[in-house]
């Protein structure tokens, strides 16, 4: 070595700063550019170090210029390799003198090599290093004095010596070079980075997903929106990570350039940049995979594969964790989840789009307001900050638009963008919509028009109606980052929803009849005003918001001419009839709010494809419509009609009806037989105090019926021919009318039931038949609030039993015999409670509440069960 140390060279403490290489290479180029340097210039690049190799040659005399000069300050590391004839250049002895004054003004790494040079010859300047400065006294002798002390500097400096090459093979020691090189490494930084707000706390959170120096293979897949910053995080970690591998390769916009160029020239990109070779060829992609796991199987690699759309894609470049060494990180960033999961890729990374104070930051960085008053630009960058709702593409659009303008224009450009959104960030986000299939489409366009924020349940209803099957391709849109479903609904970034009424309205925004989808206040009453003879066969489904048209007492012949209309929600003051004039063959789901007409049609009316009518607050309508053309009929719900007298016999013939609901109808007195109903699954007449009596609500035919609403109705008599009434409660809200309860007879519960609530039903002694409890699989009974003092049937015909609550029973003298399943019991205020069974063989039960009850007597058996005191004992006498 070239100094006292005998350790490899190592990097001095200095603070981090920014580097565009990580190594300036200096030589003289007739004396090694050929053999060792080439040699090690190959061996850096191909491990991913950034290196400046100066070829160009100097005519004599002349020295070193800006460029130059700018490259050694850009440098983390110089790596000087002192030759015999190094000296002779005074090329490089100005280089020589401007990096060691790098090293003590800017701290970067030096690392001398010594090449058929002893450091001594520096040192002393002797040999060839001294006839060099005899001519160079001639010719330069302000120099030298300059040239003279910065050598000896350098020989002292640690390094490798020529007596290191000469005992062992040159592609050892370049590989020692190497190794001792690459952790000194701080990243390369780009010329973006100045703008990536908020992206440390994010490359944070990937990189302990990463794991970083751990075995195996990983592939983890970043995905979300477009726009939403995937491909900035994936570049940023491949930055920072990118000098812990064997060979790199960033593989970016594959969805663009597999379409272009094919998936041949994405596997050469794969192999030529991480074996760092330039003609790497690929016949064919078969030839391009084997090629890949050949060459690679063994590396330690770290491979971006940037915005990917199809399967093949990963198949072809990445297809399984066995291609790669041991050590490897895949990363791929898609805008569609579907295509992780189906690559059997285990991590994911859901992009986080920014926070408020990061937009601001970002905005701010990117429209600077240094020059303009602070308090008459604050209100507008929130209102663009909220107008992009995190997504950094929208605000690295708009604020360099917005930065040379004043504030008149920001106004002006705001209320615009609310209108049309702008085409770049439109153009981005709508990559994701045309990935989609037909239904698919139609899907997302009906959520962005009509459902966003609306209960899921309720709106896949409606969108099953109309034949889109919505189960699989709501699934797409969430895993293409398109919709998000939160607490039960369905949810949407503003500018996506946005895309959407974009594509509904397209370049004829001001021509509603041309829109497949109605919904804006302003295109409803321009489609009102039109005349009948216009048409309007585009449009699909139509909503009109309540307040959007008074007074309107018809519908608009322009509307009842459409011929593709599926789906309309009316809200207003229809007093006509809807439908008289309705050639509807498409309609597929009716909804009315508040409208003032005594019947919906005349007569018979044949709508085939017609499967969800519902009726809110209808006051004025005297009767359901006829109900013999709507074979495919399925939900029919009507609520609030206070006028509403009587039911459409027909009704009782709609085969495949499944849910039936008429509610709040104080004057309905009777309900025509429904025998025929063979797929109801929810029966109710809530709120109907004049109904006393439902006669033949089932017969064979109707062997399920697990949701039946009786609450705050008059019924106290059900007739029932065969089995009786199956009634599933609880969960999905079933109800009875609890205070009429005593006087209803219950024959027969179904044998699959899992949860029955009996809750506050005023139930005695004899009210509940014991022959009903034969329930295998009940897991929950809550009997709480009730009249009984004894249950007339053994708990012990309930094997599968885990919860059972009798609060509040008063008159409850007994318990006994509790099924061994049981695992939490409540009897609270249980003021009669004097006896107890044996709880010993309850294994199962973790939790028992006697608070207020249970007035004397030992529980019986071993009560402290071991099973029962390490999960939690909650007893209060």
């Amino acid at each position: 070595m070239a100094s006292s140390s005998s350790s490899s060279p190592s990097a001095p403490a200095f603070s981090f700063r920014s580097w565009k290489y990580h190594v300036f290479l200096s030589f003289r180029g007739e004396d090694t550019r050929n053999s060792f340097v080439g040699h090690l210039y190959s061996a850096l690049e191909q491990n991913g170090i950034y290196t400046y190799k100066d070829d160009e040659t100097l005519t004599r005399g002349e020295s070193i210029g800006p460029s130059l000069m700018k490259a050694i300050e850009e440098s983390q590391i110089a790596i000087i390799v002192f030759s015999e004839n190094y000296a002779n250049s005074s090329w490089c002895l100005d280089e020589l003198v401007y990096i060691m004054n790098c090293k003590n003004t800017r701290g970067q790494i030096i690392l001398p090599i010594f090449y058929d040079v002893d450091p001594s010859e520096l040192r002393k300047q002797k040999g060839k290093y001294a006839e060099a400065f005899t001519k160079h006294e001639l010719e330069n002798k302000t120099k030298v004095e300059s040239w003279r002390k910065t050598l000896v500097d350098a020989s002292n400096i640690a390094g490798w010596e020529s007596k290191d090459i000469a005992n062992r093979h040159e592609s050892k020691f370049i590989k020692e070079i190497v190794n001792t090189i690459l952790p000194m490494l701080h990243p390369v930084t780009s010329s973006v980075n100045d703008n990536l707000i908020g992206i440390e706390t994010r490359m944070q959170r990937l990189k302990s997903e990463l794991k970083i120096g751990s075995g195996g293979v990983s592939m983890i897949g970043i995905w979300g929106v477009g726009g939403g910053g995937k491909t900035t995080l994936a570049s940023s970690i491949y930055s920072e990570i990118s000098n812990n591998f064997d060979g790199c390769c960033f593989v970016e916009n594959i969805r663009e350039k597999s379409s272009k160029y094919g998936l041949e020239n994405l596997q050469e990109k794969i192999l030529s940049g991480v074996l760092k070779q330039n003609k790497v060829k690929v016949g064919s992609i078969e030839e391009g995979k084997r090629m890949i796991v050949d060459r690679l199987c063994r590396r330690k690699v770290l491979i971006v594969l940037d915005d990917v759309d199809h399967l093949v894609q990963l198949k072809a470049l990445a297809g399984s964790h066995d291609w790669f060494g041991e050590g490897s990180r895949i990363i791929i960033t898609t805008r569609d989840k579907h295509l992780l999961n189906a690559h059997r890729v285990k991590l994911m990374h859901n992009i986080r789009l920014l926070n408020d104070d990061e937009a601001i930051k970002l905005f701010c960085k990117l429209a600077p307001q240094d020059n303009r008053p602070k308090e008459d630009y604050e209100q507008l960058s929130k209102d663009v900050v909220s107008y992009a709702g995190g997504l950094p593409l929208a605000l690295t659009v708009l604020g360099p638009f917005l930065s040379d303008k004043d504030i008149d224009e920001w106004v002006s450009a705001l209320a615009r963008l609310k209108q049309i959104p702008n085409d770049d960030i439109v153009g981005k986000l709508k990559i994701s919509f045309d990935g989609l299939t037909k239904v698919e489409k139609d899907l997302f366009l009906d959520i962005a028009c009509f459902f966003r924020w609306e209960k899921k349940d309720r709106a896949m209803e409606i969108l099953d109606a109309c034949g889109f099957h919505p189960g699989i391709g709501v699934k797409v849109l969430v895993q293409k980052a398109l919709i998000t479903i939160l607490d039960g609904r369905f949810d949407m970034h503003d500018l996506v929803q946005e895309l959407g009424h974009h594509i509904v309205r397209g370049e004829d925004p001001n021509y509603p009849e041309l829109h497949s989808r109605v919904w804006k206040r302003e295109d409803v009453l321009t489609i009102c005003a039109m005349d009948a003879t216009t048409e309007v066969d585009m449009i699909e489904a139509i909503r009109y918001d309540s307040g959007t048209i008074y007074g309107l007492s018809h519908l608009p012949p322009v509307v009842a001419n459409t011929k593709n209309l599926r789906w309309i929600d009316w809200q207003g003051d229809l007093a006509s009839p809807l439908l008289t004039k309705f050639p509807q063959r498409k309609l597929c789901c009716l909804i009315l709010h508040d409208s003032l007409q005594k019947q919906l049609w005349e007569g018979y009316k044949n709508l085939p494809t017609l499967k969800i009518i519902e009726l809110y607050g209808l006051d004025n309508l005297l009767i359901t419509p006829d109900f013999r053309g709507l074979p495919n009929l399925e939900r029919f719900k009507l609520i609030a009609s206070s006028h509403l007298e009587e039911i459409h016999p027909s009704i009782g013939h709609l085969e495949r009806l499944v849910f039936l609901s008429i509610e709040t109808c104080s004057r309905l007195k009777r309900f025509p037989p429904i025998t025929r109903l063979k797929k109801l699954k929810t029966l109710s007449f809530s709120e109907c105090p004049g109904l006393f009596k439902l006669s033949e609500i089932q017969q064979e035919k109707m062997d399920n019926l697990p949701h039946l609403h009786l609450d705050s109705s008059g019924v106290t008599e059900v007739q029932k021919p065969g089995k009786g009434i199956n009634v599933k409660y609880w969960l999905e809200g079933s109800s009875l009318p609890r205070n009429n309860m005593n006087h209803i007879r219950l024959c027969f519960f179904r044998r699959d039931l899992r949860t029955l609530n009996l809750s506050l039903c005023n139930l005695g002694d004899e009210d509940i038949s014991s022959s009903v409890w034969e329930l295998p699989n009940l897991q929950e009974l809550d009997l709480s609030a009730n009249r009984f003092s004894r249950l007339c049937f053994s708990l012990l015909r309930l094997p599968r039993l885990k919860f059972l609550n009798v609060t509040n029973c008063l008159s409850l003298a007994e318990l006994s015999e509790l099924p061994s399943s049981i695992a939490i019991l409540m009897a609270d205020e249980c003021l009669s409670l004097e006896r107890f069974g044996d709880i010993s063989k309850c294994k199962w039960l973790w939790k028992l509440s006697l608070h207020a009850g249970y007035k004397v007597g030992p529980l019986g058996g071993d009560l402290l069960l071991h099973s029962m005191l390490q999960v939690w004992l909650y007893i209060h006498f």
